[in-house]
Formats: structure tokens, C-alpha cells, sequence
């Protein structure tokens, strides 16, 4: 079954194009020119991927996003201007996936859309739970079947990219990942993202184990080297 990829963004020739080359790589492709229009058609019929531009009229990216996460953890990719620094950090930190800067190559967002769609996929696994799949370290539990991750009993609802950085940090309590390992390790290792890319989604996980446990301390920054699990 093909896989269907949400396009949201004001620019129409943008939309014509990447649909374009999209359903040349076989992909179903639904389209939406604000984030109003997309927030309603996305509820209604959940895509398995949205692409969502920051700035457009009557509701932007942010907000869009900001609706999209209090239901559903679809993967997203924000498209960006190249003057977005701050836009990119924030997209991140509310739940985005990853982004891509303006102007861009379609190639390169066909290729983070694959490996986005091949990260999901992990959702939707119904084997058996295998002990080789779970994971756990003190209060954590890591479920690689299931795609579920709970502190002190209580579940942390994780995008896919979040869940390979704990699972890769928490592998190996008290090792450094430097931030090339832990983007191998979440988006693999075709694929390029920046440094803050990285510092973003971290950030955003430390927020949603604080919310379930202010004294979360887990995940420890090495300025200058990368992060590490506590032993």
C-alpha cells in the first residue's frame, strides 16, 4: 500500500512540484494551501507523513503543529527559510521531526521522508514482545515491539525520532554519544542533519520526562562531546 504524504504550504508552484515528484516515487499525496484547511483535513483523514511550511495565512506551521500534537504523533518535516533559525529550534522543540531549509532539493525531502516512514514503521510492529526488544534501566522501560517508553510507571508518549535517541543513550548506561552517533542512530546514516537538530529533540525529550518527573536527570549533556545516559 502506498504511503500517503501531507503537503502544506501557501506556495502553490511549491505543492504542483513536490506532488509531482512524490507520486512519481509513488506516494499519495494530499495537498493543503493553509494550516486552517490542513488542520481540519488532517484530523478528518490522518496522513501517515505531513510536510507543513512555517509561515502561512490564517493559522502558520507552528500552530498547525502545535493542534496536530495534542492528538496524534505523526512524523513531521517543517519547510523553512533560510532566515527561520529560530522558527527551526522552536518547530523542533513543540515535536517536529526534522526540517528542510529553502530552497531545497526534492531529492533530499524524498530521502528524509523515507527514512522518516521507515522509522514510524516501527509503530506499527505487532510481534510478540521480544526480551531483546525491551529495554530497561532503573524507572525506564524501553519496548522496541511496541514502540512504547514509560518512566516510573507512567508513560512518555515519544515521536519516533525521540524514542531511537533514549533507546541509543540508554543502550549503554554511562557511554558518551557524540551528536554523529546519535544522529546515525535516529535518522541513519544517509541521511545529514545539524548539530542543533540533535540539541532540539534532546531538549524536548528532557520537558516530557520532567512533566511525569520534575527530578528527571537522566539524560546528561558533555559540552563539547555529546550525551550520555547516568549509570
Amino acid at each position: 500500500m502506498a504511503h500517503t504524504v501531507a503537503l502544506v504550504d501557501d506556495d502553490r508552484n511549491i505543492l504542483a512540484s513536490v506532488s509531482i515528484a512524490l507520486e512519481a516515487e509513488g506516494f499519495d499525496v494530499r495537498t493543503y494551501t493553509d494550516g486552517a484547511e490542513a488542520l481540519r483535513g488532517l484530523s478528518q483523514r490522518p496522513p501517515d507523513l505531513a510536510v507543513l511550511d512555517i509561515k502561512m495565512p490564517r493559522m502558520d506551521g507552528m500552530e498547525l503543529l502545535q493542534r496536530l500534537r495534542q492528538t496524534s504523533q505523526m512524523p513531521v518535516i517543517f519547510l523553512t527559510s533560510k532566515d527561520d533559525e529560530l522558527d527551526e529550534l522552536m518547530g523542533l522543540r513543540m515535536g517536529a521531526d526534522d526540517y528542510i531549509k529553502k530552497p531545497f532539493s526534492q531529492r533530499l525531502l524524498i530521502e528524509r521522508i523515507r527514512a522518516l516512514l521507515r522509522r514510524e514503521a516501527l509503530r506499527g510492529e505487532t510481534v510478540e514482545a521480544d526480551p531483546g526488544q525491551l529495554i530497561t534501566r532503573g524507572p525506564l522501560l524501553l519496548d522496541g515491539a511496541r514502540h512504547a517508553c514509560s518512566w516510573k510507571g507512567q508513560p512518555i508518549d515519544l515521536t519516533v525520532t525521540e524514542f531511537l535517541l533514549v533507546r541509543a543513550l540508554a543502550q549503554r548506561p554511562g557511554h558518551v554519544k557524540n551528536r554523529d552517533q546519535l544522529m546515525d542512530a535516529a535518522y541513519g546514516e544517509h541521511v545529514y542533519v545539524d548539530d542543533r537538530t540533535i540539541d532540539s529533540h534532546i531538549k524536548r525529550l528532557r520537558k516530557k520526562f520532567k512533566a511525569v518527573d520534575p527530578d528527571f536527570a537522566q539524560i546528561e549533556t558533555l559540552y563539547g562531546v555529546g550525551y550520555r545516559y547516568k549509570e
